[in-house]
């Protein structure tokens, strides 16, 4: 996956993601049929007949259906009655629940009928996307009060609103939700996917765990909306969604501690918390594992931590990721940036439970879009990081290649790649070069090792400039150079020696106070059928050394490949090279 093709998926998603926000927030508002509402426990014996007519007797709780209001499921439950006001029509009428709450919820018909429903209900025929909704016909009287009656359940009661809207406008709502919730999580799992994908690209963890907590929060909201339910119908799900969330939630921080230790560079920028974030990565899926036991007690001890560990385990992070970016730590401000909305968002979202924020319905889609949103901003550091860590690997490889002194590349290096073509290249012509500097020793001893590092830094540059931009040019040992080139024949590498030796003789370094230069001897060899890099070298060494007997600063092809004409040079007395 290349890093524009990463950059243009990202600015899709967050395109899609744009659309159907703007899609949300540009719904129309609806001509609601105005309600009024009281509430009171259920008790035994109750009858729907018996409780209207308390109703109408009696003093309930009153509330308004409209503001979010926190109907209790403990003991049998709890009767709830909506009063439609004028002006009244009769027509086919829909009864929305957002957000749905977590146990069932029975509604009783004027003809005596009931329909029950809760989000693991995939039998209702008129179930919504996102929310809870029952379809009453045009021959109910519009005037009639509505009676629901919400199930006991062990859950937390989570605070709800109620709509009576016509058919037709529920259609669209329910339609604008259903784009934006799937836009929402199409972001959140394509981002986590890409990020596993990276993570088994670039071999590194921190993209692994990223895309665990993503999963984990996109199931949190996948159960708590009633996605996974409806649209989805993952019917395989039902019965286990209450311990299916809170085990996304423990595994959700689980994953962001050890994310936030890689992602933020804890070790580096806060050793300090370093350890409690690791501990607070191995003990939420202890939670779990207490959570899933069948034992009631390691259950019920699992839920009175998992409250207290969550607040600590948030506060914890966001600690870190602060400190983290504080001193320095570039990656910690796009997980702040992502992170912080998030968690506002949430803390008010938990502040509705105990009754505030009424009038603000839609946090809960809010902390959806913000979840998609984290998701684009974590991608997008995750991406800096991938794009850091390639720069820093080809900075590492470059240096590990690369001549600290001359800036060509080492003896290693230059072999490796000159292995590379000589195996790729097929039959087409190689020419090798040896070079070696003429009277350098005598340099280094009368004008210091100093002047030597200059003068080999000074012909390093005059040979790169020299050669073609893809030719091999490296140092092979002290002032020894080797020079491969590509596609030449024996003619045209005689000729580009003998231009290189020119070249640095113009440099005009001087040897000594007598007006010697320094000057370059250069040996040519001739790339055959099954030559490997050390035979090349070592015929390339040999003609460099006969270009040395005939007087140094010239360049001689190897004896192969002289002129029958040309007469042999003398062999060096008792092997012997003078250089």
């Amino acid at each position: 996956m290349g890093w524009r093709g990463l950059s243009t998926a990202l600015h899709g998603l967050g395109r899609m993601l744009c659309i159907a926000a703007l899609g949300v927030a540009a719904l129309p508002a609806h001509a609601n049929t105005q309600l009024t509402g009281a509430a009171r426990e259920v008790r035994p014996g109750d009858t729907p007949r018996a409780v209207l007519e308390d109703y109408r007797h009696g003093a309930w709780h009153a509330f308004d259906p409209h503001l979010l209001q926190r109907v209790p499921t403990g003991g049998l439950g709890t009767w709830v009655v909506l009063q439609p006001q004028p002006p009244l029509v009769s027509e086919e009428r829909v009864l929305s629940i957002y957000p749905p709450p977590a146990g069932s919820v029975t509604l009783f018909r004027a003809d005596g009928s009931t329909l029950t429903q809760s989000l693991e209900d995939f039998t209702a025929s008129a179930h919504g996307n996102g929310r809870l909704a029952y379809r009453m016909t045009d021959d109910e009287p519009a005037s009639h009060a509505i009676l629901l009656r919400f199930g006991p359940g062990t859950a937390r009661a989570v605070p709800v609103s109620f709509q009576l809207q016509a058919w037709t406008e529920y259609l669209q709502q329910d339609a604008h939700w259903l784009v934006f919730a799937s836009a929402c999580f199409a972001v959140m799992l394509a981002m986590a996917l890409m990020a596993l994908c990276l993570a088994i690209m670039l071999h590194d963890a921190t993209f692994a765990w990223y895309a665990g907590y993503i999963v984990c929060y996109a199931l949190i909201q996948g159960v708590q909306t009633g996605y996974v339910f409806h649209p989805l119908e993952l019917t395989w799900l039902n019965g286990s969604a209450s311990l299916l969330c809170a085990s996304a939630t423990a595994l959700s921080l689980a994953f962001a501690a050890m994310f936030v230790a890689r992602f933020c560079e804890l070790p580096r920028y806060a050793p300090w918390l370093h350890t409690p974030t690791q501990a607070l990565a191995v003990g939420m899926p202890l939670i779990v594992l207490l959570r899933s036991s069948p034992i009631p007690v390691l259950q019920d001890t699992a839920l009175a931590l998992i409250g207290p560990l969550l607040v600590i385990g948030t506060l914890l992070l966001l600690v870190a990721a602060t400190v983290a970016a504080v001193r320095g730590a570039r990656p910690a401000w796009f997980f702040l940036a992502g992170w912080t909305p998030l968690l506002a968002l949430m803390a008010l979202s938990n502040r509705q439970g105990s009754g505030s924020f009424a009038d603000v319905p839609w946090l809960s889609d809010a902390c959806l879009a913000a979840g998609a949103f984290q998701a684009i901003v974590l991608s997008l550091g995750l991406a800096d990081r991938a794009l850091i860590m390639r720069r820093d690997h080809s900075l590492v490889q470059e240096l590990a290649d690369t001549d600290a002194l001359t800036n060509v590349l080492n003896r290693r290096a230059w072999s490796e790649s000159v292995s590379k073509v000589l195996a790729s290249s097929g039959m087409q012509p190689v020419a090798l070069l040896f070079l070696d500097l003429d009277h350098f020793k005598m340099l280094n001893d009368r004008q210091s090792h100093a002047a030597g590092d200059r003068a080999l830094i000074a012909v390093a540059d005059a040979l790169r400039h020299e050669l073609r931009p893809h030719d091999l040019l490296g140092r092979y040992g002290g002032e020894e150079f080797v020079a491969m080139l590509y596609g030449v024949d024996p003619a045209q590498a005689m000729q580009v020696a003998t231009r290189l030796c020119r070249r640095v003789h113009r440099l005009e370094i001087p040897v000594n106070n007598d007006g010697l230069l320094l000057t370059v001897s250069i040996g040519i060899a001739m790339r055959l059928p099954d030559d490997t890099v050390s035979s090349l070298v070592d015929r390339s060494d040999q003609a460099m050394y006969r270009a040395k007997l005939a007087g140094r600063n010239r360049a001689r092809l190897e004896e192969s490949l002289e002129p029958a004409t040309r007469p042999s040079w003398p062999r060096a007395v008792d092997g012997v090279r003078r250089r």
